[in-house]
């Protein structure tokens, strides 16, 4: 989109030379103000009532002339109006002179970080779940951040428009906090919190990690570009099934690690059967029919994949019986 910001093109004077001439100009004024009311000479009534009304004219200038200082600070911008009208923005560090006329809105142009609290959402499934985000967040468009939203809409109802900085910042952290949710709501929705039995999904909000918060980040660009706000980075710090399943989801996941870990210990008690059937074999120390190597694959894959520790039973017969 294309941008409307553009630099100051006005006048714009030095602020410490423009200070020294003002003293020097107010203490001129003041005085031709005294020699004026304390002159000896033969000064006609007129003559000395349109030189005080010269001098306080030039008074009342000056004083208003000082209205046209102000400084920028590192990472600061000033919006210049005229009489409503954009005259550019200044974004160049120091202490300036402008126009007194001018109005000069202050803008922050710092990083901030929102850190949202864990919000409720459906998963791609419809599983509840709880997920926050922490985003980093800054000004960087200063015509669409003045003019493009209203930053006044947080501002307390008893403070009228938002007229100072910290106002202002307020009203664009509730619009990023309120595009924030949307977009993380949208993301969330669109994968599942967790593969599931037989589903082998690219991203899980579990596991997507990098992947998701590149989604979240652009989602949020977009959103936020329409009030000049750029989110440098964007992460999801929290995520857990809701209260209401989560006891249930514990126990499903409990289940599938239980599961995994058996198929495991069957995987390696088969190998251990099987290499000691071969030993026997190999080095012929006993020689099985099919029915006794049954009975000691039975009776090895009880002693391995047992939870309790076996018991030992001393067999005094003979294999060949």
């Amino acid at each position: 989109m294309k941008t409307k910001e553009e630099d100051f093109a006005g006048t714009k004077l030095p602020g410490i030379a423009m200070l020294i001439f003002n003293f020097l100009i107010l203490f001129g004024i003041i005085g031709l103000f005294t020699w004026t009311m304390g002159t000896e000479t033969d000064m006609s009534t007129a003559l000395r009532v349109v030189l005080i009304i010269v001098e306080l004219f030039l008074f009342i200038l000056n004083c208003i002339s000082w209205f046209g200082f102000f400084t920028v600070e590192p990472n600061e911008a000033r919006v210049m109006l005229f009489f409503g009208k954009y005259k550019g923005t200044i974004k160049t560090n120091g202490f300036f002179c402008v126009n007194p006329f001018y109005s000069k809105m202050k803008l922050t142009l710092r990083a901030r970080n929102l850190d949202a609290e864990p919000i409720k959402v459906n998963d791609k499934k419809g599983n509840p779940v709880m997920i926050g985000q922490v985003v980093v967040w800054r000004v960087v468009d200063t015509y669409k951040a003045s003019f493009d939203i209203d930053n006044a809409s947080k501002s307390t109802p008893t403070t009228g428009l938002a007229n100072s900085v910290s106002e202002k910042m307020k009203a664009y952290e509730y619009f990023v906090k309120v595009q924030s949710d949307s977009a993380l709501r949208y993301v969330a929705g669109m994968f599942a919190y967790d593969n599931s039995e037989n589903e082998d999904e690219q991203f899980t909000l579990r596991s997507g990690g990098e992947g998701i918060n590149e989604i979240l980040e652009k989602q949020l660009n977009e959103r936020l570009s329409i009030a000049g706000i750029e989110v440098m980075e964007a992460r999801v710090n929290y995520l857990a099934y809701a209260p209401e399943i989560a006891a249930v989801m514990l126990r499903r996941q409990q289940a599938d690690a239980i599961i995994s870990a058996r198929v495991k210990i069957v995987e390696g008690a088969v190998g251990m059967v099987k290499h000691a059937l071969a030993k026997l074999s190999e080095e012929k120390i006993v020689t099985l029919d099919d029915e006794k190597k049954a009975a000691m694959v039975s009776n090895l894959l009880v002693v391995l994949c047992s939870d309790e520790r076996a018991q030992p039973i001393v067999n005094t017969g003979t294999l060949y019986n």
